[in-house]
């Protein structure tokens, strides 16, 4: 589990692959979809959204913690969607994997298919054996049809050079990672470091849709969100 928010200067912020949002002339938009059990993956999720506001795109955040109170229209109408988890005991969260079983509906009605995804995931431990949670996440994109994608970033913090100030200092390529002390709360973890990650990620996601939408525009197809 965990808890932090250090402000501290983030080495290695280089997005090169920023595009244009509205390729169509259209403001895109992205659903940060997630549970936070005490307030870290939240600290994510809205550094995803920020970034993703940056790039020009719309960012919704769906918490999903209680099934019964998903913004399920949301998800429904947005161009790409970010799933987001704390990982415990090395697998996504009880409430999150109840809102993954709830998807069953719109697993049958492809209600997601082709949509873009991506992952993000937050724990107390370096390791915490994080990487299996966002290979849950992107199986279950994978289940909806969805396309999955990767951070985009060099492992930062791997060198003598290298610092906890690093961007992407966990090294994760499949989705974001952050690491918050089980200690501290989310006031305090987690780092600079990672929320800026998860920033620039936002970024990231927000050209990647960008471009995506613009594909499927000029290909005559129907709209996927």
């Amino acid at each position: 589990m965990s808890r932090a928010d250090t402000q501290s200067p983030v080495k290695g912020h280089n997005m090169t692959d920023q595009t244009p949002i509205a390729h169509d002339g259209q403001a895109r938009t992205i659903a940060v979809a997630y549970h936070s059990g005490y307030g870290h993956t939240t600290v994510l999720a809205e550094s995803i959204a920020a970034g993703i506001g940056d790039a020009g795109a719309n960012a919704m955040l769906v918490p999903v913690g209680d099934a019964d109170a998903v913004d399920w229209d949301a998800l429904d109408a947005a161009d790409a969607i970010v799933f987001g988890s704390p990982t415990y005991m090395g697998s996504v969260s009880g409430p999150f994997k109840v809102f993954m079983d709830a998807t069953s509906g719109r697993w049958m009605e492809k209600a997601w298919q082709d949509k873009l995804a991506a992952g993000f995931t937050n724990s107390a431990s370096m390791s915490g054996d994080k990487l299996n949670t966002l290979v849950q996440l992107s199986v279950f994109a994978a289940q909806h049809g969805m396309n999955w994608v990767s951070t985009g970033m060099a492992p930062g913090n791997n060198h003598s050079q290298g610092s906890i100030d690093d961007l992407n200092r966990l090294g994760s390529t499949l989705g974001v990672m952050a690491q918050s002390n089980a200690d501290q709360g989310p006031d305090i973890v987690p780092p600079q470091s990672d929320r800026e990650t998860a920033k620039v990620f936002g970024q990231r996601m927000a050209a990647a849709t960008a471009r995506w939408m613009a594909g499927a525009v000029e290909a005559g197809e129907p709209a996927l969100g």
